[in-house]
């Protein structure tokens, strides 16, 4: 695919004196599409979907079934009622969390490597509830170990009830063998959750091959709009989840007394929607529907080996994860040790144009496990990057840190 030319759908690509952005990780750039369906909502058909039938409330309704439609062929659903539109990922794992029934002593098993919000919501039903939330430990160089996730679940037995991990760590850019993984979690009678936030962007995921029960992702990470994630779950299971808002749509019916649950996704969908953030997610997943998504990683693969080559001589600094950049997809995240994350940051941005992050990424646990208070700076590359930003990145990086040396 000739990514380099779809650079012209994206207006801040467009400008005059274009930053090199390597912050997709956290947020990707959106496209005209995109941009338009969000200021065609607000300009054209400002109403409330799934409620109102006038004409605009019509509108908006028929937008959100399609971009709901859109959003469960991308993953291979099964229905378009296992999609519930959440706010980001993290709202969608947190549903998963607090919706499920839980028994004292319940096992809940993640790896060590988690963003916090595949983390805090466990320690917080730990606390809470009760429940064994126990960390399955990485290789040395951060890759899975299916010998010791083997024996964490054998060492639950019957108590397992649920496993949940990232599919492609935002600290490393590694992806975990998910199927394989499902396959052990089901054989010892327990659920698979997988938080999808940094894979369905960039990698072909089907939720029928995967054999996965959840999938939590957010629409921001893939082209869409900010405020925006989204929920698969198998239909049996969504609907015997326990909703964490409930009120306006949540229910059929209700009395002084009594009340229906709605079906799902509505369940799940409680108070008034965020329709144009439902639109433009729409119109993101049409977007990359139109792309080869196995080109998009090797793209990145191919841009992440520009980014790591000069660095791995840089005795001051270290790549977190495998050393072949095609074990960390479109992720360079570098452990900066002694030297300053934040000002190395900025100095990129400010003399090179290029922006990047700094910090602990939201997996805080990993950097104090290991005493890396300062963090590292990860440049995460997408379809959109060419390789001369690559390029500009590594070049600039490799100053900056002989100049703080």
């Amino acid at each position: 695919m000739n990514f380099k030319q779809r650079r012209e759908d994206f207006p801040t690509l467009r400008l005059e004196d274009t930053p090199a952005y390597l912050d997709n990780a956290c947020v990707t750039l959106k496209p005209d599409s995109v941009v338009d369906a969000v200021q065609e909502y607000y300009l054209v058909n400002p109403a409330c979907g799934g409620r109102s039938v006038h004409r605009y409330g019509t509108k908006v309704s028929q937008g959100v079934r399609t971009a709901r439609s859109n959003i469960a062929s991308f993953i291979n659903a099964e229905a378009n009622s296992e999609v519930v539109f959440t706010r980001n990922a993290t709202h969608s794992l947190n549903q998963v969390a607090h919706g499920l029934e839980w028994n004292e002593g319940d096992v809940v098993l993640t790896t060590d490597r988690e963003h916090n919000s595949n983390l805090v919501p466990w320690l917080q039903l730990e606390k809470e509830q009760g429940i064994d939330h126990r960390v399955v430990a990485s290789k040395p160089d951060n890759t899975f170990d299916l010998e010791t996730f083997e024996a964490a679940c054998a060492d639950a037995g019957s108590k397992l009830k649920l496993v949940s991990m990232g599919h492609v760590g935002n600290l490393d850019g590694v992806c975990l063998p998910i199927k394989e993984i499902t396959k052990i979690t089901h054989d010892h009678g327990a659920l698979m959750c997988v938080d999808g936030a940094q894979s369905t962007p960039h990698m072909k995921v089907d939720v029928k091959a995967l054999d996965i029960d959840f999938l939590a992702f957010s629409l921001h990470k893939m082209c869409g709009p900010s405020g925006m994630g989204a929920l698969w779950g198998r239909y049996d299971l969504l609907d015997g989840l326990r909703t964490i808002q409930a009120g306006g749509q949540t229910v059929q019916s209700a009395t002084y007394d009594s009340f229906e649950w709605a079906p799902p996704p509505g369940r799940f969908e409680g108070g008034l929607g965020n329709f144009a953030g439902m639109l433009a997610s729409g119109a993101a997943v049409e977007y990359l529907s139109e792309f080869d998504m196995d080109a998009i990683k090797e793209h990145e693969i191919k841009l992440n080996r520009i980014m790591s080559k000069p660095i791995r001589d840089l005795d001051a600094v270290d790549i977190i994860g495998p050393e072949d950049p095609a074990l960390r997809g479109g992720i360079c995240s570098i452990l900066m040790n002694e030297l300053p994350t934040h000002d190395i940051a900025i100095l990129l941005d400010e003399v090179a144009g290029v922006m990047v992050r700094s910090g602990q990424h939201c997996v805080h646990s990993w950097f104090h496990d290991r005493g890396h208070p300062n963090g590292s700076l990860r440049a995460s590359a997408y379809f959109y990057n060419t390789e001369e930003e690559a390029k500009l990145f590594a070049d600039t990086f490799e100053e900056a840190v002989q100049a703080f040396s």
